[in-house]
C-alpha cells in the first residue's frame, strides 16, 4: 500500500512540473542528465555610450549666485538689522561695516594705542578689480610705479641702466644710476655680482639683452613700464623713489601706502593717489573699476573703506 501512495505522489508532481513548463520553449537532444531549466536571454546588453570629458563639461551649468536686492527692505536679508544698536554685536548677525577712509584711518591709529603696538609700522590696502570687458575680454594685468606726494622709504632704490654711449652712461651715473654699462653687464647679472631694483636701457640695447629675460623676468626693461627711454634723467628720477605695485592672482593689488605714524593727511593722500593711478588702468567708459577696498596695519583688523569716497568725482555737466 505504501508502495503505491509513493507511486501516485511521483506521477502527481511530475505532472505538476510538466504543467508549469507548457508553452515554453522545448529542446532536443539534449540528454536526459543536462540540466532542464536552461536561462532563456530575452535581449541584448546595451552598449555603453563614452562621454568625452568635453561634453561633460558643456553640459554642466555653473549655477549663478542668486543677488537679493535688500534695498526696500527693513533690514537685510538673513540678518538681524541694518545696524547694531549696541556697542558690543555678534557681527554674523549685522552687514558688514564698510567705513569712510579717514574713519578707517582713525580707527587704524586708536587701535594701535589700545593693543600697545609699535607706532612704527606699515599700512596696507587691498584692493579687488573688476578685470572684465565686454565679449568676455579682460584688462591685462599691469605693473605701475608711482611718486607718492609723501613717500615713507627711507633709502633710495637702486637703478641700473644699459647704455653702451659712453656720454649717457656718465649721466645716469651722475644722475643716481648705481651702475651704467652695456653687453659686459649681462654675464655679471647672470652670475648674481650685480644686482638692483629697477633696470633700465636705451632702445638700442634691448636685442642685446634677450639673455636676462628669464633671469630678470617682472624686472626686464619694457617701454609700457617706462623703463625704456632716451631720457635717462627722468626715467633715474622715477625709479630712484618711486613705489611699485602690480596686480596679483588677475585681479588683485596688495601694497604699502604709508607708515603709521604718519600724520592721517598724508596716508590719506598717499592712499588717493595709488587708488588713482590704479583707476587710470581701466578704459573710462567701463564703469567702477575697484569692487572691494580693504585697509589694515601690521598688527591690525582689516577694515572695508569704500573707494569711491577717495577718488575725485567727475564733473557735472552744465546744461545751457
Amino acid at each position: 500500500m505504501a508502495s503505491c501512495t509513493r507511486t501516485v505522489w511521483k506521477v502527481v508532481a511530475g505532472c505538476q512540473r510538466h504543467l508549469l513548463r507548457a508553452g515554453g520553449p522545448t529542446y532536443t537532444g539534449v540528454s536526459q542528465t543536462a540540466q532542464r531549466d536552461l536561462p532563456v536571454r530575452t535581449f541584448a546588453a546595451i552598449r555603453a555610450h563614452r562621454k568625452d570629458k568635453k561634453e561633460e563639461a558643456e553640459k554642466e551649468v555653473k549655477k549663478e549666485k542668486k543677488v537679493i536686492d535688500d534695498t526696500n527692505r527693513h533690514k537685510p536679508y538673513g540678518k538681524t538689522a541694518w545696524a547694531p544698536v549696541d556697542d558690543v554685536y555678534i557681527l554674523r548677525y549685522y552687514p558688514r561695516t564698510i567705513h569712510n577712509p579717514a574713519e578707517a584711518i582713525d580707527l587704524l591709529k586708536n587701535v594701535q594705542v589700545l593693543d600697545f603696538t609699535p607706532l612704527s609700522q606699515p599700512v596696507y590696502i587691498d584692493l579687488k578689480l573688476n578685470m572684465k570687458l565686454e565679449k568676455k575680454k579682460k584688462v591685462d594685468s599691469f605693473v605701475s610705479t608711482v611718486h607718492l606726494p609723501h613717500p615713507f622709504k627711507t633709502e633710495m632704490n637702486k637703478v641700473l641702466v644699459f647704455t653702451e654711449d659712453a656720454n649717457q652712461a656718465k649721466v645716469a651715473r651722475d644722475s643716481g644710476a648705481v651702475v651704467a654699462g652695456g653687453a659686459e653687464l649681462i654675464q655679471p647679472i647672470l652670475d648674481d655680482e650685480i644686482s638692483a631694483d629697477f633696470y633700465v636701457a636705451v632702445p638700442e640695447m634691448l636685442p642685446k639683452l634677450v639673455p636676462l629675460k628669464n633671469k630678470l623676468r617682472k624686472k626686464f626693461p619694457k617701454s609700457k613700464r617706462g623703463s625704456v627711454g632716451v631720457n635717462i634723467p627722468k626715467m633715474l628720477a622715477l625709479f630712484k623713489m618711486g613705489h611699485e605695485y602690480m596686480v596679483e592672482s588677475d585681479c588683485f593689488v596688495r601694497t604699502q601706502v604709508a607708515m603709521l605714524d604718519m600724520p592721517k593727511e598724508h596716508i590719506f593722500a598717499n592712499l588717493q593717489h595709488i587708488l588713482i593711478d590704479v583707476c587710470s588702468h581701466r578704459p573710462a567708459s567701463m564703469g567702477p573699476f575697484i569692487e572691494r577696498a580693504i585697509i589694515c596695519s601690521q598688527t591690525s583688523e582689516a577694515l572695508w573703506f569704500r573707494s569711491e569716497d577717495v577718488l575725485p568725482k567727475p564733473a557735472e555737466k552744465v546744461e545751457d
